[in-house]
Order: C-alpha cells, then sequence, then structure tokens
C-alpha cells in the first residue's frame, strides 16, 4: 500500500480488530452473513425471554436478506415475537417530511412486511404496535418507548460507505462537532448526503433520482445506548469502510467508529470484506 493512502488501509485481515474490544467474526459469503445476523437476532430474542422480558432490537432494512431466514427459523419452532418489540432504524421521507408511501418500492416499511412480517404465521407475529418506524412528526417518541421498554437489548445494523450507521451521516466539511456530541445525537429528521444516495441508487439498478433527499433515523445516542451491538457488512466496498471504523480515528467524520466506544460490539463480515482493499486501476 503506497504512502498516500491512510494507514488503516494496511490492516490485514489477520490484524483487523486487534487493539480492540470489538469482537469480529468472518464468515464465508453474502448467505452466510444473512444467516449468522437471522441467528444472532434469534438468540438475542430468546436471551431476553429467559431474563424474564420481550426483547426490544433496533434493526435495520440493509442488510435485508435475514428476515425471511429468521421467519423460517420462528415459524419452525413456532416461536412467537408477539410482545416481541422491533424498531426500525430509519425509513425515506417526503420533501415535506412525512414518511414515503408504505406501497413505494423503496419503503423499509414496506419492505419489512413484505419480506418479514407477512411471512410469519399470524400468531407468531409481533403486535401491530410493536412494529416501530420513527415517526418524523414525533421524532422524541423512539426514547420514551425505549425508556417504557427498559432499554435496548441489541441493535443490529450495517454500515455506509461513508460510516454512516442508521442515517445518522457525518457532518459536511465545513461542519466540526465533536465525536462526543455526534454520539448524543437523537432520533431526527435530515438531508441525505450524497454519498449515499449514490451507493444507495446501486442496489436499484443505478438511477440515483429515484433516491429521496430526506429520511428520518434513530439516533446515536438510541443506538449507543443499546446493551449489544450486532453490526454486518456484505458488500465489497466494505473492506476500507470497515478498516476506518475499526483502525481510524474515533471521530463523528466516521459514525460507526463511535461503536468503538461501547462495551459489547460484535462485527461479521464475509471473507471478501475482510481481505485487503484492492485499490488500483482496472
Amino acid at each position: 500500500m503506497t504512502a498516500q493512502f491512510p494507514d488503516y488501509l494496511k490492516i490485514t485481515r489477520d490484524t483487523l480488530a486487534t487493539e480492540t474490544a470489538v469482537k469480529l467474526t468472518v464468515v464465508k459469503d453474502m448467505p452466510d452473513v444473512a444467516q449468522h445476523m437471522a441467528l444472532a437476532m434469534l438468540q438475542v430474542i430468546v436471551a431476553a425471554e429467559q431474563k424474564g422480558h420481550p426483547a426490544t432490537l433496533i434493526v435495520p432494512v440493509g442488510p435485508v436478506d435475514q428476515y425471511p431466514i429468521l421467519a423460517d427459523l420462528l415459524n419452525a419452532r413456532r416461536y412467537s415475537l408477539r410482545d416481541v418489540m422491533l424498531i426500525n432504524m430509519d425509513e425515506y421521507l417526503t420533501d415535506d417530511d412525512q414518511w414515503v408511501d408504505i406501497s413505494h418500492p423503496l419503503s423499509f416499511r414496506g419492505y419489512m412486511n413484505r419480506k418479514f412480517y407477512d411471512l410469519l404465521n399470524p400468531e407468531l407475529a409481533p403486535l401491530p404496535e410493536n412494529r416501530i418506524c420513527p415517526d418524523p412528526n414525533n421524532v422524541s417518541a423512539i426514547q420514551r418507548l425505549i425508556n417504557q421498554r427498559g432499554g435496548v437489548d441489541a441493535c443490529f445494523g450495517g454500515i455506509g460507505i461513508n460510516g454512516h450507521i442508521a442515517f445518522n451521516e457525518p457532518p459536511e466539511p465545513e461542519q466540526n462537532i465533536s465525536a462526543e456530541s455526534f454520539a448524543q445525537l437523537p432520533t431526527r429528521n435530515l438531508d441525505l448526503t450524497r454519498e449515499t444516495r449514490t451507493i444507495n441508487s446501486v442496489t436499484v439498478g443505478g438511477e440515483i433520482s429515484i433516491i429521496p433527499w430526506r429520511a428520518v433515523t434513530i439516533g446515536m445516542k438510541e443506538i449507543l445506548g443499546a446493551r449489544e451491538q450486532h453490526f454486518y457488512c456484505n458488500r465489497i466496498w466494505q473492506s476500507s469502510v470497515i478498516r476506518r471504523v475499526l483502525h481510524g480515528p474515533v471521530t463523528s467524520a466516521c459514525p460507526a467508529s463511535l461503536l468503538r466506544t461501547h462495551p459489547d460490539v460484535n462485527l461479521t463480515v464475509a471473507e471478501y470484506v475482510a481481505e485487503l482493499p484492492d485499490i488500483r486501476l482496472r
């Protein structure tokens, strides 16, 4: 790796996450990432029940492939999620800060219905009031709900190309926000960065014009307040991102780096994500 690149890009697979408290797991490929995530979600749900309370989870739409697997596991075991609460990390908004319609092809709420809730046997599915998405018209309701539930058992998620988690976008270059202040940001409505809109367009046919400019997101405060963190990376471009997250500075410029301030963080990546990034012209 040449001198002009950051030192963290030189971190080999064998030394990833060393000198951090992050627990790293490397699995083979994208299907294995999805399987691991489904099993980890089930494990957290069962562990909470064994402790005497229904689980409360913050969950993403991205990664996504874990949900049909989890539905199959729950149906096979006849395991009820009736009182389990799933809080979605985020949702796209219209230009006037309302949820995109649930029928919108990019709606995260719609995806959860199609690929998880509707796949569960109806008697096993979470009650409608336990299927939560942050409300752009009442963003403070999320923290009150979390308090009522006694906290969040675990946060599950992915990591964006600019290091965002949920839609907690890094500050623009002219903004100066300390890591400590950024960690206290609550659920809120915000603009999406150009980087996020661009990479998100890749997964929907490459048409950036259809990606909304606005979103509502669970805040860093609520995410970092979860008792456990479980993050997953299954895209080849995340090879560089995870090195910045694990071995670059802890900074608001890379929101996921703040996970290193949490005492219980699990990061699972595909083998090709763990390998050194191949930075060259082709």
